[in-house]
């Protein structure tokens, strides 16, 4: 069965309330396709879990001043100043997450572990509520896995199986949000045949992709 839908299905599956990863670092690298299709249909309570709140204009941001979000996980909001103002107006539930810890928190969650030990936000409001964990005398905070609904990644060149390969920082964490979900949408900036992208250049194998949009089609 081919991988390959179009915009308009994909956006079909996410529903109000849905959980998602979105890749990207300060959008780049992010679907902006599927985005701006989600902007569209105007799906409301999203719980949002990304590296950033993306730009005003670009990126995650988008879906945050349409007030399409219920809750965002990030590691920073600092360069959206929409995120900043709808937390601060009590508007929009703000987990913010030191960004080793984010990766590993959704690494863990793809691979089925049970989550990661880690010093970072020890003596800080980060380990309010949180398990402590004593190994060999030291102590480390238990930061569970993050999976959601849905992984909304970016692929610059994809074949049709849905294996991936990325140009420079587009990686980020596209590679480690597509096992993390029960579903994982890849908009691919180039779509080519299978047996087209050397084995040595694949990222993200297409096992983790449940389904391919073209970006082509997004902007066509």
């Amino acid at each position: 069965m081919s991988k390959l839908i179009s915009i308009q299905q994909a956006v079909d599956m996410i529903p109000n309330g849905a959980v998602v990863m979105f890749g990207g670092f300060m959008a780049n690298g992010s679907a902006e396709g599927v985005i701006d299709a989600l902007v569209a249909k105007d799906v409301k309570n999203l719980t949002i879990i990304c590296n950033d709140s993306g730009l005003i204009d670009k990126g995650v941001g988008k879906l945050i001043v349409n007030k399409q979000c219920a809750k965002l996980i990030a590691t920073h909001i600092g360069l959206n100043k929409e995120t900043g103002r709808q937390m601060t107006a009590g508007e929009l539930i703000v987990d913010l997450v030191p960004q080793g810890t984010l990766a590993e928190q959704i690494r863990c969650g793809g691979y089925g572990l049970g989550g990661v030990l880690t010093r970072t936000g020890l003596g800080t409001l980060v380990e309010e509520g949180k398990q402590k964990v004593d190994v060999d005398g030291i102590t480390y905070l238990l930061e569970k896995p993050l999976r959601a609904d849905f992984a909304v990644i970016f692929g610059s060149v994809v074949d049709k199986n849905g294996n991936i390969a990325y140009h420079g920082s587009t990686n980020n964490f596209n590679n480690v949000m597509a096992a993390a979900a029960d579903i994982t949408i890849v908009e691919a900036q180039q779509v080519v045949e299978i047996g087209q992208l050397h084995p040595n250049h694949v990222t993200t194998p297409g096992v983790f992709v449940n389904y391919i949009v073209d970006r082509g089609e997004c902007s066509g």
